[in-house]
């Protein structure tokens, strides 16, 4: 389970123009070589970005891409379904067909969780969060609601 090159350029590529969009349309050229990413592989991401309907495109001299939404209408989930990503921890991309037999795996509920629970943050996370994030604003930090619990105990725990 990992997020791929696909989903991550994605949603640096749609910082980045989310940043500049107030000058006017933003170039692929641009982002390119701003973001170090190659110009013939965001022509792909923008267009999935595009037919979902997350940026609009503007032909012509002057032209590039702007957002087709708010910002704090387009979440980290939306812009990596929009680009075919997916992120499964399951080892049966859901089917729950993972042990002999055709049937879920023992860990198959934990790894279905994560799944849930990986995709409420991801939507939870808006495209103005991380603008702001990236602009040092009063959003800048995002949160996650709980702490993580610690996995082992402390040294001093252990020795009494």
């Amino acid at each position: 389970m990992r997020l791929t090159t696909k989903g991550r350029f994605a949603v640096t590529a749609m910082i980045d123009l989310a940043l500049r969009q107030s000058a006017g349309p933003v170039t692929l050229a641009g982002i390119s070589e701003r973001q170090k990413i190659s110009l013939s592989y965001l022509e792909q991401l923008f267009g999935k970005l595009r037919r979902n309907q997350l940026v609009s495109s503007v032909r012509g001299p002057g032209g590039g891409y702007c957002m087709a939404k708010p910002l704090d209408a387009v979440s980290v989930a939306d812009i990596i379904h929009a680009v075919d990503e997916t992120l499964d921890a399951t080892q049966c991309g859901g089917a729950a067909d993972c042990a002999d037999g055709g049937r879920p795996c023992m860990t198959h509920k934990l790894w279905t969780s994560l799944n849930v629970k990986m995709f409420e943050y991801l939507n939870s996370v808006s495209l103005a969060d991380l603008v702001a994030q990236q602009q040092g604003g009063a959003q800048a930090v995002i949160h996650v609601e709980r702490p993580l619990r610690r996995l082992r105990r402390p040294a001093e725990a252990i020795a009494a």
